[in-house]
């Protein structure tokens, strides 16, 4: 039988408003699904989704407070003035964890916590509300004041945590505390729930205490807790619960809400509040939380299964006689290996004295550990039997709590966790990759992973790993060793780059519990890049009979590796590896596909012959035909790269060819085929989130299966002549299978010679373009549409092979002075362009070099002329980015323009952060920001005049417009400490931070500052959404909602 789900009862936000203004729906939960273990269990949080791409567009919730739930109708008058005097002491907790740590992703989400000191301030919430990680958020009351919370407990193990705010800025109701009293949960006691329950204000549920000695449930691979009984109930609680009061008819807290089912039964799981007690009277003294461990994992067994496993009878008789009540004993399930009780006890050990004290139950335990911290304890345990008592010395939980963390190259690092440790029953060392991003972005993205060695170092701790970091140079590639602790006899190798210029800080993290925020520290400068050598290689050959001239075209590829250290232009992915073909290998030129190279913030590499490595430089970007031409150093290259000869003839329907392609293993395949069809396409638009895409071409089919394995490759001729490239198309999104569509499709190659002439004259082609977008459309629909007889004969003339014209089907956004009299409009057929038919995509290639076009055109079944004006493409990529609270923020793209009818301002959100302001907030990707605090901001530049006056942490107001064209009004709260304000510009005048001429700059309070990791590397990209490479995420967050990487 499968086990009931459990879970924690968060309720996320980063909920946005819809395209449509519909009612609140609920979102799906983020954390992945858990391996099960004893029970597959997973939290009530209901956090957002962190696979790579999820774009939920939702309205948000209603705030309003809620009258009681059914279940509470009937209360009496006593029930009712209890409510009445608790509701005071609850708050709803707004918070953001702010970057992956430990167990914990990056979230935004809401919960409910109780005052339990009035006068100083403090909250009890859960632990996985507090989280082991960067913290921020705040509370509301129950007349909505708000105040700022700031961590400053959360237990290691078990399921609690405090929280302090400012007492004086609570103005207009009086602050009174809810008093703990964990003797008062009994069996059969009536207790209400009261809290933020599914993400409303308030809810109130009522239940019944119906067991105490329930174990802790288990939630999968995220955190749980353990060494604790649990209190069970009937109240139903659901998302937004966690951390509610649970309490008596007296007004009591009796113990905290924690988990439930998640199938839907009604059925919570409460913490018992001896141990918060303790923690709160600590902190109130102002003394330290001590806490012990054994490194040993304590099940309640009921006595049946104690004496299968050892219990003698007479134990089992004194045990029963001093504990009457009690129905079973504590056994170890989990004992970590070089913990202190390795070797003393082992699993299945039934526990019988604790320093000659009889015990049977956790909060006994607790207390005899936290009174022993680095002193000697002697355990006696029954093992098959016999009586075994061994001594050990407690250790300190918290030093194997990690409370620092840090931040190089896009990842970010910590020393292992007991929670971790304990999960997989490992020892407590090592360096966990608690975000697996940039550099250490591994081809499997999941989290888990233990670094074993960095360059041929070993790094069996975190300061060791900082030492190692600090002696590698930029862009130097190491090799790194790695397991995963779900599977520690493979140890995995890769070769990693590792970048220090896009993220040129190294900085370490450490936990301030007085402040209740992170220290952030720089550890040095980045060593700068050695220089480069020249190194030489030779091609494989191809195993091939009968076309070696075709074969020998394996000389002319290279493999291509592109690096984004930050999400532009919806694109989905952080990294791309594919192959392109050098068209001249006398100065390193290399067309390739834009679905590989899709803009030039990046890092690109060249790989010659499966050998040399060399970094190469973005020089062309073609706007509409889907290819990029790209430039790397050829002196640093010794081997007989051979400049790929280029048809100059389109090749023909029919035709025979060979293809060569490079299949999914990046392996050479060759093949004769025929060529079965030239059509022109159009690649689908992505709808939910605009991203370059290639229209208006003529596309290649061959009839081989090969084709569609191969996202790079050419057709080529028996005597080496290449007749088409095979490159791969990004196309839109599948709804179902929530994966990116990729089309293989073949280039003419005559269609590239005017820019490959260009660029070998080392210019830069300056295109122009018709901002339309058309189809095809056959002669039975032009002569419905008013094309005369004659049109359709000089059609059928001037192109026998396809009889067709193109209609105008869709037209790029207006101009900010809208479409003249002499525009395009959607639906006109094009006959001529400076009098010649136009039968053929290649035919519209004359629109590069004009910047007017004399058309002729039939609209509304009339010949018409217009003196057609063409739009330059220089300003079409992205050439700046700015970084604010989280959200990525540029110029709408080009493929914006082409599926909007209007731009409501150049501040188009393309990607954000999880669990920075603007997913806390609702800003979304595909939001257009129209006004800050009322003031337009209609440009980048007007945009952070405007925020840079903001201070930090205090609100602001800003005017949005969502794609579909819904105005509405977001307030925000500045957070330059975790998200510090930045903009990426493309300084054609500088070399830059890379390559390609980008530079950074840094504003707010953090001066320069890359945030908790860096540069935004991984997050959530608009209609897609971590982590993500920046679902977008701030260096070393791996939760920007989440996209593809």
């Amino acid at each position: 039988m499968t086990p009931p789900m459990e879970k924690h009862k968060m309720k996320p936000n980063g909920d946005v408003p819809n395209k449509r203004k519909t009612s609140p729906v609920n979102i799906l939960a983020d954390r992945p699904a858990k391996l099960p273990k004893t029970e597959t269990l997973g939290r009530t949080e209901n956090l957002e989704m962190s696979h790579d791409e999820d774009f939920d567009m939702e309205t948000e919730t209603d705030d309003s407070p809620l009258p009681a739930l059914a279940p509470t109708l009937g209360d009496s008058v006593e029930w009712q003035a209890t409510i009445e005097n608790v509701v005071r002491n609850v708050v709803s907790i707004h918070f953001c964890q702010t970057c992956s740590f430990d167990t914990d992703p990056a979230a935004s989400s809401e919960a409910t916590g109780f005052v339990v000191d009035a006068e100083r301030g403090y909250i009890l919430t859960n632990r996985h509300v507090v989280g082991a990680g960067p913290f921020w958020g705040y509370c509301i009351f129950d007349n909505h004041e708000e105040c700022d919370v700031y961590p400053v407990y959360r237990d290691p193990v078990h399921d609690f945590g405090i929280l302090r705010f400012d007492p004086k800025a609570i103005k207009y109701m009086p602050l009174t505390e809810l008093k703990l009293r964990p003797d008062l949960a009994k069996v059969g006691s009536e207790i209400r729930v009261v809290g933020n329950d599914a993400g409303e204000k308030l809810s109130i549920l009522s239940g019944v205490i119906s067991r105490l000695d329930r174990n802790a449930p288990e939630y999968g691979e995220g955190y749980s807790d353990f060494n604790t009984n649990y209190i069970q109930a009937a109240a139903a609680a659901s998302g937004g619960s966690s951390g509610s009061p649970v309490v008596n008819i007296d007004g009591y807290a009796v113990a905290l809400q924690a988990g439930g089912r998640a199938d839907g039964a009604a059925t919570d799981y409460f913490l018992p509040l001896d141990r918060p007690l303790r923690a709160l009277e600590c902190i109130r003294e102002g003394r330290s939380v001590a806490r012990g461990t054994i490194q040993t994992q304590w099940m309640i067994k009921p006595f049946d299964e104690c004496r299968r496993l050892g219990l003698t009878p007479e134990s089992e008789a004194t045990i029963r006689s001093n504990f009457p009540k009690e129905t079973g004993m504590l056994v170890a399930e989990i004992v970590l290996p070089e913990g202190p009780a390795h070797h003393k006890i082992e699993e299945g050990d039934v526990l019988i004295k604790v320093n000659g004290e009889l015990l049977t139950q956790f909060i006994r335990l607790d207390s005899i550990l936290d009174a022993s911290v680095n002193q000697k304890v002697s355990i006696m345990v029954q093992r098959g039997g016999r009586d075994i008592e061994v001594e050990m010395e407690v250790g300190d939980l918290h030093a194997i709590t990690p409370d620092r963390f840090v931040v190089v190259a896009g990842g970010s690092f910590h020393n292992l966790s007991y929670q971790q440790a304990r999960l997989y029953a490992v020892p407590v060392k090592g360096v966990f990759v608690c975000e697996a991003a940039g550099s250490f972005r591994f081809e499997n993205t999941e989290s888990g992973w233990l670094i074993e060695s960095i360059d041929q170092r070993k790094t069996p701790d975190l300061d060791t790993f900082i030492e190692v970091m600090k002696t590698i140079p930029d862009r130097a590639r190491v090799v790194v060793t790695y397991k995963h602790l779900r599977d520690l006899h493979t140890l995995n190798t890769s070769i990693i780059y590792i970048d220090r210029h896009w993220s040129s800080k190294m900085r370490m993290a450490i936990r301030n519990d007085t402040t209740g925020t992170w220290d952030f520290t720089d550890l040095g400068e980045p060593l700068p890049a050695t220089a480069p050598v020249r190194c030489k290689a030779d091609f494989v050959r191809l195993d091939t009979t009968g076309q070696p001239a075709a074969a020998d075209v394996i000389r002319s590829f290279v493999r291509v590796s592109c690096t984004m250290p930050l999400k532009l232009d919806g694109f989905p992915r952080a990294r791309k590896i594919g192959f392109g073909l050098v068209i001249n290998a006398e100065k390193g030129l290399v067309v390739v596909s834009r679905a590989i190279v899709p803009y030039d913030l990046c890092d690109l590499s060249i790989t010659v012959a499966d050998s040399i490595i060399v970094d190469a430089q973005v020089r062309f970007l073609h706007p509409l035909a889907n290819y990029a031409i790209i430039q790397y150093d050829p002196s640093l290259v010794d081997a007989p790269v051979q400049t790929a000869k280029l048809a100059t003839e389109p090749i023909k329907q029919g035709a025979s060819t060979i293809f060569l392609g490079f299949n999914q293993n990046l392996r050479a395949v060759l093949t004769p085929t025929t060529v079965t069809d030239i059509t022109t396409v159009a690649i689908p638009s992505n709808g939910s989130a605009p991203r370059y895409r290639a229209i208006n071409l003529d596309a290649i089919t061959v009839d081989t299966g090969l084709s569609g394995q191969c996202g790079s490759g050419v057709l080529v001729s028996e005597d080496g002549t290449v007749e088409a490239l095979w490159l791969t198309y990004l196309g839109e999104r599948s709804s179902h299978a929530n994966k990116d569509i990729e089309y293989h499709l073949g280039l003419a190659t005559p269609t590239l010679a005017p820019i490959i002439d260009q660029i070998q004259e080392s210019i830069v082609p300056k295109l122009r373009i018709l901002n339309v977008e058309t189809n095809t459309i056959q002669m039975s629909q032009v002569r419905i549409m008013g094309v005369s007889e004659s049109w359709i004969s000089k059609v059928a003339q001037a192109n026998p092979s396809r009889h067709e014209l193109f209609m105008v089907r869709k037209i790029d956004c207006a101009p900010p002075n809208g479409y003249d009299s002499q525009s395009l409009q959607e639906g006109d057929i094009i006959l001529t362009l400076n009098g010649k038919l136009i039968t053929r995509v290649s035919e519209l290639d004359m629109m590069y070099d004009h910047e007017f076009l004399d058309a002729l055109i039939v609209r509304g079944g009339k010949e018409m002329s217009l003196k057609v004006p063409t739009i330059p493409t220089e300003d079409l990529e992205t050439d700046r980015a700015v970084i604010f609270c989280g959200a990525v923020l540029h110029r709408p793209h080009h493929a914006v323009r082409q599926q909007i009818s209007k731009l409501h301002s150049e501040v188009y959100v393309s990607a954000r952060t999880r669990g920075s302001p603007s997913y806390q907030y609702g800003l979304a990707p595909t939001n257009f920001i129209t006004a800050v605090n009322d003031i337009p901001t209609t440009t980048l530049s007007a945009f952070l005049h405007e925020v840079t006056k903001i201070p930090d942490n205090t609100y602001f107001r800003l005017r949005v417009v969502t794609f579909d064209n819904v105005p509405w009004v977001a307030t925000m709260k500045k957070n330059e400490h975790y998200f510090p304000t930045m903009e990426f510009v493309k300084d054609k005048a500088s070399s830059g931070l890379a390559a390609n001429g980008w530079v950074r700059r840094g504003f707010g309070e953090e001066g320069v500052g890359e945030g908790v990791g860096g540069v935004v590397g991984a997050g959530e990209v608009g209609g897609e959404g971590t982590s993500v490479d920046v679902d977008m995420q701030l260096q070393g967050r791996n939760d920007v909602e989440g996209k593809p990487q």
